[in-house]
């Protein structure tokens, strides 16, 4: 009896046993982190940022500002899929999907937006890869952006490129997108795509005296019509800020000149656009309301007075924003978009004459109210 007992539990533990065999031990899988599309001679060119599960774990172990080595793999190919398989046949490893969080796209990859859409569909059908990737262009080298390290030598899931947020929310300037919204932007009537360009900053920081390079976020392309319209840097776009929603937070010089006399944070802007018809021609009302405090001081100033220097300031930014986009045919402050929503007839009347239906007189009138909600510790005169 004893014998036969002694048997039950073998049988049932090698049974358990079998369904472990197909398990891999987690330290054991080449975790992708990001991804690079590029696109040369008729073949797509893929990239892969690979880190070892130690190199993602969080543990009372980790030790901040040891190096963590980055690993990238590069395979070609006549389809996505073909691209992918060549990285499998060198990766020693089984590759896990699951953990990716960023894409990133070069400039001439980009040029061609019927293969961005069928790179995306292709990630988007495999089930490890989840649905809101982060999705960047860049005019770098994907392998130079993918051996690029955070500060301290943090993790690279640490850095701007696959934690944006954390930035966005300390100084709000171009909003990170995931591949989703770029994708249905894209495809929306009346819409230009944004998508976000990470870029190498090689002057900003230091270790000791040696020279560190660090991620930007320094511009955007922009697509219509499955187009790629073009590329606007930081600087141009800084009135396209006061018309996103999801701005958190940031400043702004009054005056905006080298001798201003105070610095206002600005948060949480609500943007309202107007398309009026008249006489057949479009025009356009944005209504800007948004609330700040002062940041610095530089010179004693009315509360009234800082107002009414932020309203022109921001009104200045969003026509100059405007002005750049025009020459370059991008709706980058979306009026079509608007125009679409509440006027669809006419945008489908003026869609057939031309993509691009603005000029110098469209945007109309810019209402800027700036209400300044508080000077710090410093208390300042009202008038």
């Amino acid at each position: 009896m004893k014998k036969l007992g002694l048997l039950i539990i073998i049988a049932v533990h090698l049974f358990l046993l079998t369904g472990c065999w197909n398990s891999k031990d987690i330290q054991n899988m080449a975790y992708v982190t990001a991804v690079g599309l590029d696109f040369e001679n008729g073949k797509f060119i893929t990239f892969v940022q690979i880190l070892n599960f130690s190199g993602l774990a969080k543990s009372e172990s980790t030790v901040v500002g040891k190096n963590i080595p980055v690993w990238v793999g590069k395979g070609a190919g006549f389809t996505v899929t073909e691209a992918f398989n060549e990285i499998y046949a060198t990766s020693q490893l089984r590759v896990f999907w699951g953990h990716v969080k960023a894409i990133v796209c070069t400039e001439r990859f980009l040029k061609n937006a019927e293969k961005v859409k069928e790179a995306y569909d292709m990630l988007n059908r495999y089930r490890e890869v989840r649905y809101n990737v982060l999705l960047y262009g860049t005019k770098e080298s994907i392998n130079d952006i993918f051996i690029q390290k955070s500060i301290l030598n943090m993790s690279p899931i640490d850095s701007l490129l696959d934690a944006p947020f954390q930035v966005y929310s300390q100084r709000s300037f171009i909003t990170p997108h995931e591949g989703l919204r770029i994708i249905s932007e894209i495809n929306e009537a009346g819409q230009s795509a944004m998508l976000p360009t990470i870029s190498l900053d090689k002057q900003a920081w230091t270790e000791d005296k040696q020279a560190k390079s660090m991620f930007r976020i320094d511009g955007a392309f922009y697509y219509n019509h499955e187009k790629l319209l073009g590329w606007m840097s930081e600087h141009e776009l800084e009135g396209f800020r006061w018309v996103q929603e999801t701005l958190d937070r940031s400043s702004i010089n009054i005056p905006d000149t080298d001798k201003p006399v105070a610095a206002l944070v600005l948060i949480k802007p609500k943007a309202r656009i107007i398309p009026v018809i008249r006489d057949g021609d479009v025009y356009y009302t944005i209504n800007l309301k948004i609330n700040a405090y002062v940041d610095e001081i530089v010179k004693d100033t009315s509360i009234q007075e800082m107002e009414s220097m932020a309203n022109q300031v921001i009104e200045d930014q969003i026509r100059k924003t405007y002005a750049i986009g025009l020459k370059k045919k991008i709706d980058v402050l979306q009026l079509g978009e608007r125009l679409y929503r509440n006027y669809p007839k006419k945008w489908h009347e003026l869609d057939k004459i031309s993509n691009f239906n603005l000029d110098t007189n469209s945007l109309d009138k810019v209402n800027v109210k700036v209400k300044l909600q508080h000077t710090g510790k410093y208390k300042e005169r009202a008038n």
